[in-house]
């Protein structure tokens, strides 16, 4: 694990969770294994206090597990798990896009120009900035169809399956076919084509399931 820089105590409890939930999803902790909380506290240059508290919110997330006695161990999907995850988040983001393409031109351009920025982290191989800009198109194509119900259980999906999904792109053809089906989306989007853009994020989430197998 590679050491970080201390934390300053300006939204110390914001900063750590945020610290040790990108360990967690650039797999740095893996899933199964305990997470080393005064290894991270003394890398961080913080109290455990607020790491034991960084966990709790994780906890609530989905992404650690906390034992008794044992304190926490990343979470462990099994193949099946990742599967209805990611085909909950297909019917969600499906839905969401078809009313995202009747929403007003500027929310659009946004969804737009994130993809844009997107394309340019992925040329200059910055993946987990890349991978940050990506979870943002999704979530707000979901919010374009401002639906709070389905924003909630999708933003839930979401935060579980960030680990899993980072770790679709770890090879160089995966990323580069998760981009093309994104442009899809993007063009389909444009277009305010609903069908296209239905079965296009259909298809990216197909193909998610493929890239994320356990």
């Amino acid at each position: 694990m590679n050491k970080k820089d201390p934390i300053s105590r300006t939204s110390l409890h914001a900063e750590v969770t945020e610290r040790v939930r990108q360990l967690i999803v650039e797999s740095k902790i893996q899933p199964g294994q305990r997470v080393p909380e005064l290894e991270l506290s003394q890398d961080l240059g913080v109290s455990r206090t607020p790491i034991r508290e960084a966990l709790k919110v994780l906890a609530a997330e989905g992404l650690v597990e906390l034992l008794p006695l044992r304190g926490a161990i990343v979470k462990k999907f099994s193949a099946k798990d990742a599967a209805d995850m990611l085909e909950v988040m297909s019917l969600i983001e499906a839905f969401a896009a078809q009313k995202a393409c009747k929403a007003d031109q500027a929310e659009i351009d946004h969804i737009l120009s994130l993809h844009e920025k997107m394309k340019s982290l992925y040329e200059k191989g910055k993946r987990p900035a890349y991978f940050d800009l990506n979870q943002k198109i999704h979530d707000g194509i979901v919010n374009m169809a401002n639906n709070e119900t389905l924003s909630l259980v999708h933003a839930t999906l979401s935060k579980r399956m960030r680990s899993l999904r980072y770790s679709g792109n770890n090879m160089p053809e995966n990323w580069s076919d998760a981009l093309a089906e994104h442009e899809d989306v993007a063009q389909a989007l444009k277009l305010r084509d609903s069908k296209r853009i239905t079965k296009a994020i259909q298809l990216h989430f197909a193909n998610t399931i493929k890239r994320v197998a356990l």
